[in-house]
């Protein structure tokens, strides 16, 4: 070591051999990473732009898809709409005009349904998408439902429709799907006090018609007079808004023809297959409507004879019946009960008086019928004071408990 003893450490080593070139670093590290970010953000990008390979399984339910599926067809076997509130997403069409046809299928119509019991013995469907002529995505609905989705409350559902000269006819489904169960609107199904409301007359005046609905709660059932105008257009008003609809039929009174209910009204000279054909030429008029209920009808709701033709018609459509509680002759509950008709009665017209004070005064009736009975029923028109009477009430109602309910929640059905 010598004098080297107080050299500090290392100097003694001999420099490092630099790499040919000069200093030249190595990329191919570098280079492999962002190589493997692009592809990774590029699949990424193709697959948000593309929309493949989005497939949602629910519970219980399995969808067996080709291996050359499109995307398209992906999106036809899924069943779980996106949220129209959430805005557009990628790769998804876009939604229809709020008129326009929206391709809705039944599910046992639009897709090839095979059902299996699983190893723990739960029943399992397999649905198999099939081919489509218009190459639209579409909604597969499940049989057996009650209720529709809320962006398709206003159009018919096609497994229950009748296509007829006289227009759609609503019919029970391959599966015994009712009318009375698609269009009607859920409730809580919760123990209490419920009340229905129902207003009638709407489609006679058209100032009328449109502040009902802009006006009155979801929860209020209204009634459509199927001699009234633009009805399909309310209709579909109306079920964008979230009402439960009726077809509010014409009935011959006592006193008939100087107690003339309209156009179009049943009549008991008139026939069994006349009045038929009236019936179905009012019930062509608009759709998704869960029942009918009378308009005056003394005379004819009274006469076994004239009735029966009707009601068994209904029964067959998978209709209900409301009666609105003015006649007390009626036989439409015997009828209901002998041919599994649902069937609802109304406990009191409300309006019968058209002053505020006398309407607010009824509906306190109505709610303690209700706290008494658990259930109450009431019927008003489309008059302008009982909308927002109605609708005052509806809100200091539902602070005290009250839950108001669609027609269709109370209804005594023989087939459950």
């Amino acid at each position: 070591m010598g004098d080297k003893i107080h050299q500090p450490l290392g100097q003694d080593r001999k420099p490092g051999r630099k790499p040919a070139g000069g200093s030249k670093r190595d990329w191919s590290a570098p280079l492999l990473v962002a190589a493997t970010l692009c592809l990774v953000i590029g699949g990424a990008a193709w697959v948000a732009v593309s929309g493949a390979g989005i497939v949602t399984i629910e519970t219980a339910v399995r969808f067996d898809l080709p291996q050359a599926t499109t995307p398209d067809e992906i999106a036809a076997a899924d069943p779980v709409l996106p949220d129209a509130s959430s805005g557009p997403v990628a790769g998804t069409p876009a939604a229809p005009a709020p008129d326009a046809a929206l391709n809705s299928l039944h599910g046992r119509s639009g897709a090839e349904i095979a059902t299996t019991l699983g190893d723990d013995g739960e029943e399992i469907n397999k649905i198999t998408p099939v081919t489509r002529p218009d190459g639209r995505p579409v909604l597969l609905t499940p049989p057996g439902r009650v209720g529709q989705t809320p962006r398709l409350a206003h159009l018919p559902d096609p497994a229950i429709i009748q296509e007829t000269p006289l227009g759609p006819l609503p019919v029970r489904g391959a599966d015994d799907e009712r009318a009375f169960d698609i269009y009607a609107r859920p409730w809580s199904g919760a123990r209490g006090a419920r009340v229905v409301i129902i207003v009638g007359g709407l489609g006679l005046s058209q100032t009328g018609t449109q502040h009902a609905i802009a006006t009155l709660p979801e929860e209020i059932t209204l009634a459509f007079a199927a001699n009234g105008n633009s009805l399909q257009r309310w209709m579909q008003e109306a079920r964008r808004a979230g009402h439960e609809i009726l077809l509010q039929i014409p009935f011959e009174p006592f006193g008939y023809p100087a107690n003339d209910p309209g156009t179009g009204t049943l009549t008991v000279a008139a026939g069994a297959q006349s009045n038929l054909d009236d019936l179905h030429t009012a019930m062509a008029r608009i759709t998704n409507y869960t029942g009918i209920t009378n308009f005056m009808g003394g005379r004819f709701l009274a006469d076994s004879q004239a009735l029966e033709p009707i009601m068994r018609d209904l029964a067959g459509r998978g209709l209900m019946f409301v009666d609105d509680g003015t006649s007390a002759q009626s036989l439409t509950d015997h009828f209901a009960k002998t041919l599994g008709i649902p069937f609802a009665a109304s406990d009191m017209v409300l309006d019968a008086v058209q002053e505020r004070g006398s309407i607010l005064a009824k509906l306190d009736d109505l709610e303690r019928i209700a706290r008494r009975n658990g259930v109450a029923i009431g019927v008003a028109s489309a008059f302008e004071v009982s909308v927002d009477a109605i609708r005052t009430w509806s809100e200091e109602a539902r602070a005290r408990g009250i839950e108001i309910v669609s027609a269709s929640a109370v209804a005594d059905d023989p087939e459950k």
